[in-house]
Formats: C-alpha cells, structure tokens, sequence
C-alpha cells in the first residue's frame, strides 16, 4: 500500500513538472527593441520659392511692312544690330514719289494764285457795288469764283499732304531704339502696302516674362503689385544657371481665361548684357509667402500612408508615430508646418520595421563585412 502511495506522488509530481515545463513554451518571445539613428528637430531659415513655367517677351516689338509700293532700293543697316530710333533701315524706290510731290506743289502755287486773283476780283467789285457801279450779278459770280478758288487750294494743299505722306513712307525708318532681326527682303525685292514683311525690331532693355498664375493666386499677384525687392522674382534659364538680376510685376492681364481658370502675369527685368531673348523659355521663381524660420527635418523621415505624411519621434526607449503637415521641399530636407516640436528627436532610419509605440535602440548597428580601422 506504502508502494502504491509513492507511486502516486511521483505520477502527480511528474505531471506538475511537465506542466510547469510546457507553459512558457507557449508563451510568444519578447520582440527586441528597434535599433533607430535620430536626429533632432531644429528650427533654421528655410527660403524656398514656388516654381513658374515662363517664356521671355520683349515689351516692345514691331513688324516693319511698307506702306507704298516699289523696289528697294537701299538698306542701311547691319542685320542683328541695336538702332536707334529714327534711323532709316530701308529705301524704296522714291522716284515716281518725288515726282509726285513736286506735282502736287506745283498745284498748290497755281490754285494758290488763282485764289489770290479770285479775292481781289472780289474786292473790287465788293467796292464797285457800294457806289452802284456794278451790276449785282457780276459781283455774285465774283464771290462764287472765290470759294470756288479757296476750295481747289484747299484740295490741292490736302493733296500735297498726302503725297508728302506716300514720299515719307518710302523711307522706312525705326520706330522706338531695339535690336533688328534679319532681313525677310533683298536690294531690287519689290514690296506691297502692308503686306510685305521687311524686318522684325524689339527692345531688350528691360524686357519682360510672361506666366501664367490660377485665379486663386490673384489676390497674391495683386498685393505685390507696385513693389520691388532683390529676392521676390527670381528666373532660372534653360541650362540651369540663375540670372542674376532681380524683376518686378509690370502688368497682370486684364481678365481670368473662363476656359482655363489662369490670367496672365508679366514681371519685367533689367537686361544690361543682352542675356535675355525674345522667345526664350525660362523658369520664374517667385518668394513663398511662408519663407522664413521654419521647423526642418530631413526628408528622409518621412512616410508617406493613404496620401497621409508621418514621422517617428524617439519618447525614452519607444517610437512614437506623428502625423505631420509638410511645407516644401528643400534639398535632403523638408519643412514641417506642424505635428513636431522643435527639439523633438525625430527617427530617421530603422523606422521601417517600427510600429506605434515599439520598442528602440538608438545607434543603428555597422553593416555587416564594413572595414575596421
């Protein structure tokens, strides 16, 4: 009986031990912490622009056409060259315009002389018909000849004006200083009124950018209107390089495009060395209104969930998941609007194996088979 008790106490002794054995077996293992790189989140000046497509339009530009017919018979200047207002650039064919202008004078001296002799018919006979010398009628048919002359003077001098007119024109000069294209005709071409085109001419000096900004962005535009400042415009050119003088707004269009929601802007700019050209495709940088002190992290903090931004901030030993509202963008770095304080250590590698709240090492462990000094 004393052997059968024993044997009891070691069945119930081996159970309880192989119990005690089997529990922590099921119990699921303690993660180890994250190891993590932080870096502290700092507040510095954080200048940053919005960025706009921009072609560069001279201010002034004129197609030169003639407006007479004829040959050309000179041309006076070097293609590509700056001219200044005034100078002749073309000459056409003036002969049969000379001619006419001398025609036309001469027209005006014979009804010029035929009205002086008319008034002094008139003033005679204006004498004569006080005395009752005269018959009545003779003196009316006087005063008709005399506006008949004054009228035939006044057509010739408007003729004369009008052929001094065509003589002007066959000199073609140029209309504002600005630099001269290449020439669309050659000596001995003949031209037509108008349509004809000689030559293009435009100043450079300022010149203008044009862009095109949203109706939601007039407000903005509109405040800057009226002033200047060495960092608010700013172009960056095709290769990459930034002109280095700054530019104001000039003019904003006079009206919002129903179809596209977009009114046009242009800033002017100083162009001393010729650099910008009629046609040339640019960037315009404009001055965000929120530059200045800004938090910043570096970019690569930043997840991105469901069109949501987030970064992890190191609390004691956990990871800590926020959710951030992002500014621009600025090299390796990005402003953050809010969801961060500054001094807040925020985690910038080992965050993609952490979740809210885990558990962190700070100090990211050397890669493996790196070189040891």
């Amino acid at each position: 009986m004393k052997n059968l008790n024993n044997l009891v106490l070691i069945s119930a002794t081996s159970v309880l031990g192989f119990a005690a054995c089997k529990g922590p077996q099921n119990a699921p293992p303690a993660m180890p912490p994250t190891p993590v790189n932080v870096t502290e989140a700092a507040v510095s000046a954080a200048v940053y622009y919005d960025k706009y497509p921009a072609t560069v339009v001279a201010l002034n530009q004129v197609e030169l056409r003639s407006q007479v017919s004829g040959f050309i018979t000179g041309i006076f200047f070097k293609e590509g060259e700056i001219v200044p207002k005034g100078k002749v650039l073309y000459e056409i064919d003036r002969r049969k315009y000379e001619a006419a202008y001398l025609q036309a004078q001469a027209n005006v001296a014979s009804a010029k002389a035929t009205f002086e002799r008319a008034k002094k018919d008139d003033d005679r006979y204006e004498r004569l018909a006080q005395q009752d010398a005269v018959a009545r009628q003779i003196l009316d048919n006087a005063k008709a000849t005399l506006e008949t002359s004054r009228s035939q003077l006044a057509a010739a001098e408007a003729n004369l004006a009008a052929v001094r007119t065509d003589l002007d024109y066959s000199l073609i000069k140029a209309p504002f200083t600005g630099r001269i294209g290449i020439s669309q005709v050659k000596l001995g071409a003949q031209v037509s009124p108008g349509s004809t085109l000689l030559n293009t001419i435009s100043s450079e000096n300022p010149i203008g950018v044009d862009f095109v900004i949203n109706e939601n962005e007039l407000p903005r535009y509109s405040a800057l209107q009226g002033k200047s400042g060495d960092s608010t415009f700013r172009l960056q050119l095709s290769d990459g390089t930034q002109y280095p003088h700054s530019g104001k707004i000039l003019a904003i269009d006079r009206g919002v495009d129903n179809q596209t929601g977009t009114i046009k802007v242009r800033i002017e700019f100083e162009n001393p060395n010729d650099q910008l050209k009629d046609g040339m495709s640019c960037v315009l940088r404009v001055l965000n209104d929120q530059s200045g002190d800004r938090l910043i992290i570096p970019y690569k903090a930043v997840s991105e969930q469901m069109g949501e931004y987030f970064v992890f901030v190191a609390k004691d030993s956990i990871g800590v998941q926020r959710k951030v509202h992002l500014g621009p963008k600025l090299g390796d770095k990005i402003v953050v609007m809010d969801g961060i304080e500054q001094g807040e250590k925020v985690i910038t590698e080992g965050f993609q194996r952490l979740r809210d709240s885990g558990k962190i090492m700070i100090g990211m462990p050397a890669p493996q088979g790196a070189m040891k000094k």
